[in-house]
């Protein structure tokens, strides 16, 4: 029996109402801190030691067994040795109880004997349809109805929020939880699920983006070990509106190997884990500080209805350090329309300057009320989406100021009167203290106190996924799959056709046997010419001299056909030939590689970058899960290093990129149609031009 992934599915697991903690002792350190945690957070439901003796525990009874306790808890949480968790989990399917809590490590982390100890365990959990986090992991805390299932004492006080935070490893969703912590950010929940057993990081996500007391979404992972699962979570967050931002590990080599000894996970290709975040809105960053305070920042402003941007500060030289660090993370920041420049100059003294960001200079110290009004007049700009305004809450009492409070209070009631999100930022890295966190609960401040070395590129991060979040629900569904080709094909001639029949622009070819029939293709098409070795055993025709560019006359090409057979038959004494292929030269034209490549985990991913010999030199490639849109295309082709020579570089004439995005889908839908087989298509180069695309050359590699 598989557990169901319904929405509310783990609503019992997350909200139990009643708790057994088997393995009870007043001996062990787990035991003991995730009884105190139940206590600290006031858990109103149910708590029922469980250990073999029956001794009394924390004042309560206990049960010898699961099964003498008579009754089915919501919850139990496994605090025994790994050898006994097997019989444990027996008890908790006679007893009926269907969420479990595994501490234990020993499993697929050790390697191939704990992997198939886990396996075992799995099989036991899905047959009794108990959702199971873990083993391996710490458990999970619910905030917002104070339920800590955690043997990890959380920071104090207790600060219930709207962000869930989920880790694979129990030590790093600690300090992620403390982080927050210290900047004040409070959780909905943490959730540790450890070696996913049965409950993986996806339907812990998938269950977030259902769960009313949730906005946004912060995951730490090594490894996705169910791809459906997380490919489903994340759509399930997109379609809900909540952010999901990704910590994952495995950029590196050494990574690679650390994971694999800490959790049994295998690394998949860090750059499709790029396009699988870029296909599905995800924000992938690099440190616990930017996942934390992207995911809250985000879950503060909800979908931005546009891209502009508006700052202020007290201080023009942090005016220019945030236009700095706009421009370096590709913010816009549209300047002030007349009429609000005209509103600002008559509330600016003589000496201050409109601008975007607006110093609102230090007329501020000795009129508080000030920043009120700037903030109000940015406010109602409509070139602003967002307003950010730099402003440190003081930490004590001692560093307040005389225009701290008052300009904190006039900054606030602007922005509760505002139509867009405005956020306080403070200049440098801080921890909220006792007295800056009964500042800003007293005026309900959004204040972020990372620093602006974090709070722009996480603003930065918002507008991207609020761009994309606008252009999905205005996105057109990917086209249906053409019809496969009737057979697999052998050589670039048939692929060429094949790929013709599914809608893919390619250009005119002619088989020529001999020299004459090569001469007679020529005059056809009409010279100049190109030719190319026909043969399904050669894949790099031009190093065993398979091609021969710009033949101008028939009688070239006929001379050219019979040198380049000699040549092949030299080079490549085994490899089938069939003759050659004559085509008609074209124009020059920005080269593009298209590529599709089925990996392992993801399935068909598509590549597309500048071609010929500047894929090997610069590697300025995009990425995308399939299916891809027209629009997705034109999102790769907007994002490549190289995208200034499809405007027209230095004189040359734009490519048509909308004609470019549609025989990239054609490419990509021809890919999906010649089957599973397939491991690689690679069209290189596909000819972009003023006039449309056209495929030149292709290649197919198949998996056998």
């Amino acid at each position: 029996m598989t557990p169901t992934t319904a929405p509310g599915a783990l609503h019992s697991l997350f909200s139990p109402r009643s708790i057994a903690l088997v393995g009870a002792s007043e001996r062990s350190a787990w035991s003991n801190t995730a009884h105190k945690n139940l206590v600290d957070f006031g858990f109103t439901g149910r708590i029922l030691p469980v250990n073999r003796k029956g001794d009394a525990v924390y004042g309560r009874p206990a049960a010898t067994s699961l099964r003498a306790l008579g009754e089915a808890v919501d919850l139990a949480l496994l605090m025994v040795p790994q050898a006994a968790v097997e019989d444990v989990l027996d008890e908790a399917r006679e007893a009926g109880i269907r969420n479990a809590v595994v501490l234990a490590s020993g499993y697929a982390e050790t390697g191939a004997a704990g992997q198939a100890l886990q396996e075992r365990l799995r099989a036991k959990a899905l047959e009794a349809g108990i959702h199971l986090i873990g083993p391996n992991c710490v458990g999970f805390v619910n905030y917002v109805r104070r339920t800590p299932v955690f043997t990890i004492t959380p920071p104090l006080p207790i600060l219930p929020g709207s962000l869930a935070v989920i880790s694979q490893s129990g030590a790093v969703g600690t300090l992620t939880h403390q982080y927050a912590h210290k900047q004040g950010i409070g959780l909905s929940h943490i959730v540790t699920t450890g070696n996913e057993a049965v409950i993986d990081v996806g339907r812990v996500i998938g269950h977030m983006a259902d769960d009313p007391d949730t906005r946004s979404i912060a995951v730490f992972i090594e490894a996705v070990r169910d791809v459906a699962s997380f490919r489903a979570g994340a759509e399930r967050a997109r379609a809900a509106g909540k952010p999901v931002v990704v910590l994952k590990i495995g950029r590196s080599a050494a990574t690679a190997k650390s994971a694999q000894a800490h959790t049994g996970a295998l690394v998949g290709d860090d750059r499709v884990f790029d396009a699988v975040c870029q296909s599905l809105n995800i924000l992938r960053v690099d440190s616990i500080e930017e996942m934390v305070v992207t995911a809250e920042l985000i879950a503060r402003t909800g979908v931005l209805r546009g891209d502009g941007v508006g700052f202020s500060s007290i201080s023009g030289g942090i005016c220019e350090i945030l236009g700095d660090r706009a421009e370096s993370v590709g913010l816009h920041l549209p300047e002030p329309s007349p009429a609000t420049v005209q509103r600002l100059q008559a509330a600016l003294p003589d000496f201050g300057t409109p601008h975007n960001p607006l110093d609102t200079t230090g007329a501020i110290i000795l009129d508080p009320k000030l920043m009120g009004e700037t903030t109000r007049i940015l406010l109602e700009e409509p070139r602003f989406d967002l307003l950010g305004v730099a402003f440190d809450v003081p930490i004590s009492q001692q560093q307040e100021r005389s225009y701290s409070r008052p300009g904190l209070e006039a900054i606030q009631q602007a922005a509760g009167a505002g139509g867009i999100p405005a956020l306080i930022l403070s200049h440098t890295a801080q921890s909220l203290t006792d007295h800056a966190r009964g500042t800003v609960e007293a005026l309900g401040l959004h204040y972020f106190p990372c620093g602006l070395e974090l709070a722009v590129p996480a603003i930065g991060r918002a507008v991207a996924w609020s761009r994309a979040m606008r252009e999905t629900q205005a996105r057109p569904a990917a086209a249906p799959q053409p019809a496969a080709p009737a057979e697999r094909t052998e050589g670039e001639r048939a692929l060429l056709q094949a790929l013709g029949r599914c809608g893919v622009p390619v250009i005119p070819q002619a088989l020529a046997r001999n020299a004459q029939e090569a001469a007679t293709a020529a005059a056809a098409c009409g010279c100049p010419v190109a030719i190319k070795i026909a043969s399904p055993d050669i894949a790099h025709k031009t190093e065993v001299g398979g091609v021969a560019l710009n033949i101008a006359t028939p009688e070239a090409a006929a001379a050219a056909c019979d040198a380049m057979l000699a040549a092949v038959a030299r080079q490549a004494p085994g490899a089938r030939i069939d003759g050659v292929v004559v085509s008609p030269m074209r124009a020059p034209g920005v080269e593009l590689l298209v590529g599709v490549r089925s990996d392992p985990l993801w399935g068909p991913v598509l590549a597309l970058g500048l071609g010929g010999v500047w894929v090997e030199i610069l590697k300025d490639t995009q990425l995308r899960l399939l299916p891809a849109t027209e629009d997705d295309v034109l999102d790769m082709l907007g994002r490549l290093k190289g995208r200034a020579l499809l405007d027209g570089y230095r004189g040359a004439p734009a490519v048509d990129r909308r004609a470019v995005a549609r025989a990239v889908v054609a490419i990509a839908q021809a890919a999906l149609a010649l089957g599973p087989q397939l491991d690689t298509l690679e069209i290189n180069p596909l000819r972009a031009g003023p006039d449309g695309a056209e495929a030149l050359d292709a290649l197919a590699v198949w998996k056998d």
